[in-house]
C-alpha cells in the first residue's frame, strides 16, 4: 500500500511578496493581477481581500468598486514556481520522492518515511507547522493515491486517509474537486450532481458515452482506487543514507565525523552488492528549512570511504559560496545517483595492486575537479571525424575515457603532437603539380625538405562541407635540421581545382 502526501498553498503567490516586502502585512486586501481578455483580472488574493468577497477572474475595476482600498501588483508565475521549486526541495528531507503539484502545491510520496516522523499525522502537522514557520498557509491531506490526496488538501480540512476512509472522505467533497473542464462541470450540476459521491453511485458507463473514456479514469484517481505515480523532481539515487540530529549541528568540526560516518555505511552497502559509486551528493538540511548541495564525482567506481572524505573536505573548502550553517544543520543525507560494478584489486607478489597507476592518475584528477571544478579540468575525447581538427573534442575529465588506436610499434606517430587550428598558410615549391614539397617557406624562414612520406588523402565531410569540397593530400616532411613538419595541399591539380593551396597543419615532436 503507498500513501502520498498532498500540500496545498492557496496564498503562495500573495505570501511570497509579503515576504519579500513587496505586499502589505497590516491586513490591507492585496491581490495580484494578470492581463486576460483585454482586462486586468485578479488571478490571486490573500486572506483580507477574500474575506471582502472577491474571487479569483473578477476584473480589477469592478474589484476596486467593491473594495475601493484594494492594493495590487503584477502577478509572476515564474517567480512563483521558482520558489515552489525552493519549497519541494525542503520537503526533501522527509521523502526523495517529491513531486510538484501545480498550481500552488506538491506531492510527496511517504511509502516507508512516515514512521521516521511518528506516523502520517504526526508528519503531516509537522509539515503544516514548518511551512507555518517559513511563513507559508499549508493545507495536508494523506491519501492512497495522488489525484486523492489532492483533492482531500484542496477541498476539504485535510486529515489522514485510509483506503478505507479515503472514498466516503472524497464522496463528501463539491463537483469542483474533481477539477474538470468548465463546460464538464456545468452539465453535471444541470443535471442534479452536487457531490462527487453523487457521481460515485451512477453508472460509469453512462459518464463514458457523454464525457470520453477518460471520466471514468479520472474518478478512480480521486477516489484513490487508480494509483498514478508522481514524477519527483530527481530520480530516486541507487543509494542513500541519512542522519537526523536532535540538535542541530552548526560547527564545520562537527559536521565531517559525521560525513565519516555516512560514507562507511555507504561503503558497506556498496561493498555487499559489489559496486562503487560514480557521483555521490550530500544534502545538507538546515534548521530553517534551506538546503545546500554539494556534489563530487569520480573518474573511476570506487567505496574508499578515506578518499572520499578527502574530496569532500577539499569540495568544502573550496565551495565559491562558503557554507553558512545558519541555526544549524539538522539532518544530512548522502546519495549515490550512480553506482557501477567495482571489483576488489588484486595484490601482486610484491605486495602493490595491479594498475597502481592508472587508480593514482584518476585519484589525482578527481581531486583536481573537486577543488577546481569540471569545466576547468579536461581531457581529450575521440570524435567519430576524418577531419583532424575534428577528430577531437575537450570534454570534462569525468567523462568516460574513449578508446585511442595504439601506435604502431616500430612506425613514427602518424599524427603530430602540435595541431594549428586553423592551419597556417605556407609557400611551397614542388617537383611535380601534385607532387610532394621540395622546398617551402613558414614564418618567413625557408625549409628544404630532405624527406616526405605520403600522400595520405582524406576527403572532405559530405554532411558539413558537400559533395564538391576539394580533397586534402597530407605529407610528413623532414628538413634539413631534422625538423618534422605536417604539410597539407588542400585540392588537386588532377581533379582541375582552381588554385590549390598549401597548409602546415602540425609539428612532430
Amino acid at each position: 500500500m503507498r500513501l502520498y502526501l498532498a500540500l496545498f498553498l492557496p496564498f503562495l503567490p500573495t505570501e511570497r511578496l509579503r515576504l519579500s516586502g513587496g505586499a502589505p502585512d497590516d491586513g490591507t486586501p492585496f491581490a495580484l493581477v494578470e492581463k486576460r481578455a483585454n482586462a486586468q483580472r485578479l488571478v490571486a488574493l490573500d486572506p483580507a481581500a477574500l474575506g471582502q468577497g472577491l474571487t479569483p477572474g473578477l476584473s480589477l475595476s469592478d474589484a476596486r468598486a467593491r473594495v475601493p482600498r484594494l492594493i495590487v501588483a503584477p502577478a509572476d508565475l515564474a517567480a512563483d514556481r521558482a520558489l515552489l521549486l525552493r519549497l519541494a526541495a525542503r520537503c526533501e528531507r522527509y521523502t526523495p520522492l517529491t513531486a510538484l503539484d501545480e498550481p500552488h502545491g506538491l506531492v510527496l510520496d511517504i511509502v516507508g518515511c512516515a514512521h521516521l516522523f511518528g506516523g502520517e499525522e504526526a508528519m503531516r502537522l509537522r509539515l503544516i507547522a514548518d511551512f507555518r514557520a517559513w511563513g507559508f498557509t499549508a493545507q495536508a491531506a494523506v491519501a492512497p493515491s495522488p489525484d486523492c490526496a489532492r483533492a482531500l488538501a484542496r477541498f476539504s480540512v485535510g486529515g489522514v486517509f485510509m483506503p478505507d476512509q479515503a472514498e466516503g472522505a472524497v464522496g463528501r467533497l463539491p463537483l469542483a474537486a474533481l477539477e474538470a473542464d468548465e463546460d464538464v462541470r456545468f452539465a453535471l450540476s444541470r443535471a442534479g450532481f452536487k457531490t462527487l459521491g453523487d457521481l460515485a453511485a451512477r453508472p460509469r458507463r453512462a459518464f463514458a458515452a457523454r464525457f470520453g473514456n477518460e471520466f471514468p479514469y479520472r474518478l478512480d484517481r480521486v477516489f484513490g482506487r487508480a494509483d498514478r505515480r508522481i514524477t519527483p523532481l530527481r530520480s530516486p539515487p541507487d543509494r542513500m543514507v541519512e542522519r537526523h540530529f536532535l540538535e542541530p549541528l552548526a560547527q564545520r568540526e562537527a559536521l565531517e565525523p559525521v560525513i565519516g560516518d555516512l560514507l562507511s555505511e555507504a561503503a558497506f552497502l556498496l561493498e555487499r552488492r559489489g559496486e562503487g559509486g560514480r557521483a555521490f551528493e550530500l544534502f545538507l538540511f538546515r534548521a530553517d528549512g534551506h538546503v545546500r548541495r554539494v556534489c563530487v564525482e569520480t573518474l573511476r567506481p570506487t567505496r574508499d570511504e578515506k578518499f572520499l572524505a578527502r574530496l569532500f573536505h577539499e569540495k568544502l573548502d573550496s565551495l565559491m559560496d562558503p557554507l553558512d550553517p545558519g541555526f544549524g544543520f539538522d539532518a544530512l543525507r548522502l546519495c549515490i545517483p550512480r553506482a557501477e560494478t567495482c571489483d576488489a584489486a588484486q595484490a601482486c607478489f610484491d605486495g602493490a595492486a595491479q594498475s597502481d597507476h592508472e587508480r593514482e592518475l584518476s585519484e589525482l584528477l578527481d581531486r583536481l575537479t573537486t577543488r577546481f571544478g569540471r569545466a576547468r579540468v579536461l581531457r581529450f575525447m575521440r570524435e567519430d571525424a576524418y577531419e583532424p581538427e575534428r577528430e577531437s573534442r575537450l570534454v570534462p575529465a569525468s567523462a568516460l575515457p574513449s578508446t585511442w588506436p595504439a601506435p604502431v610499434v616500430g612506425e613514427p606517430p602518424a599524427r603530430p603532437l602540435t595541431l594549428f587550428d586553423p592551419p597556417q598558410p605556407v609557400e611551397v615549391v614542388a617537383l611535380a603539380p601534385d607532387g610532394p614539397p621540395a622546398r617551402f617557406r613558414w614564418r618567413r624562414k625557408t625549409h628544404d625538405v630532405l624527406r616526405a612520406e605520403g600522400p595520405e588523402r582524406l576527403a572532405p565531410d559530405w554532411r558539413t562541407q558537400g559533395l564538391e569540397a576539394p580533397e586534402r593530400d597530407y605529407y610528413r616532411v623532414e628538413d634539413g635540421e631534422g625538423r618534422r613538419f605536417w604539410l597539407f595541399r588542400h585540392g588537386l591539380y588532377e581533379r582541375g581545382d582552381a588554385a590549390p593551396r598549401w597548409f602546415l597543419h602540425g609539428l612532430f615532436a
